[in-house]
């Protein structure tokens, strides 16, 4: 009994500590924050912090949505997993927002559920594998539409035929991911499925998403101004035509970081830490659509020709 008492002690423990290191992280990015707003304007991602999300978006938003005007502090975001780790979270806790998370597991969203935040905070958490057919629905079912402060889309595949879908909410900024393996200068994306899954795609784990310049040319049709894209080179971040008195807008070309992230597999599913330069040869058989005719191409005879 006292062995079993010990780990449950012990566990408390750890319950508690990680409870504290969350209010530290809390703290530092509230503190970074305030630094961010009395500082001169740099470039873009000078701004990253990262407090949630996965890389330096916490920070990115933050400066965004100090210059940008929002009426109504409502987010959405795609692809969140357990939540933990995602761009919205921290608008969550820091900013008071209120917002709709999606995910395609019911385990996830248990999670979620089950989490305090999600009784500390007013967020709905929806359970659903999204496509072209059902986002609309999906958002509007939920009490969301219109004016919206945020929309973050990351669901490694289909991300620019689902922002292309939405019509519902018109959000003041928009976060993307992109794949940075395609380059700056090519408009292209993976074909649209609406059963995509990324690491059944193609063995490497590298066939998934939309260049910039293809979400940049998205945007541009929806009414959207490219702002920047993260250090690391997988998140894009636009501003709505109508809001950018304070932001500086960038070029594809500008924005596109060449990632250092070694994400492929090898055949056996192990990490083969291929460099940015051969990660292309092992997809040359795969298709692309090229945004500049709307046909598909190899991307071997896609890249060849560029």
């Amino acid at each position: 009994m006292r062995f079993l008492e010990r780990i449950i002690n012990f566990i408390r423990l750890i319950n508690s500590i990680d409870g504290r290191l969350q209010k530290i992280q809390q703290s530092l990015g509230r503190i970074e924050n305030r630094l961010l707003a009395i500082q001169n304007p740099g470039k873009f991602n000078d701004h990253e912090y990262q407090v949630y999300s996965q890389w330096g978006e916490d920070g990115l938003i933050q400066y965004l949505i100090n210059r940008v005007a929002i009426e109504r502090p409502i987010f959405i975001e795609f692809g969140v997993e357990k939540y933990i780790e995602s761009n919205t979270r921290f608008l969550l806790i820091n900013n008071n927002w209120s917002g709709l998370v999606i995910d395609g597991s019911e385990e996830n969203i248990h999670y979620i559920k089950n989490d305090p935040v999600y009784w500390r905070h007013n967020l709905k958490a929806e359970c659903a594998f999204i496509d072209k057919l059902n986002i609309n629905e999906l958002i509007k079912q939920n009490g969301i539409e219109g004016d919206i402060g945020l929309l973050s889309i990351d669901i490694d595949g289909n991300d620019y035929w689902i922002w292309d879908s939405i019509t519902v909410v018109n959000p003041c900024i928009v976060v993307c991911e992109y794949n940075s393996l395609w380059g700056a200068e090519l408009a292209v994306t993976t074909p649209y499925d609406p059963a995509f899954i990324r690491n059944r795609s193609h063995y490497s784990n590298l066939y998934y998403g939309a260049s910039i310049a293809a979400l940049t040319k998205l945007a541009h049709t929806k009414g959207y101004s490219l702002a920047g894209s993260n250090r690391s080179g997988n998140n894009v971040f636009f501003v709505r035509n109508d809001l950018l008195e304070n932001v500086k807008v960038a070029s594809a070309r500008e924005a596109w970081v060449q990632s250092q992230f070694r994400e492929a597999r090898n055949k056996s599913g192990q990490l083969a830490f291929l460099p940015f330069e051969e990660r292309l040869k092992e997809l040359a058989d795969m298709p692309l659509v090229n945004l500049a005719d709307g046909k598909q191409y190899r991307i071997g005879e896609l890249y060849a020709a560029a």
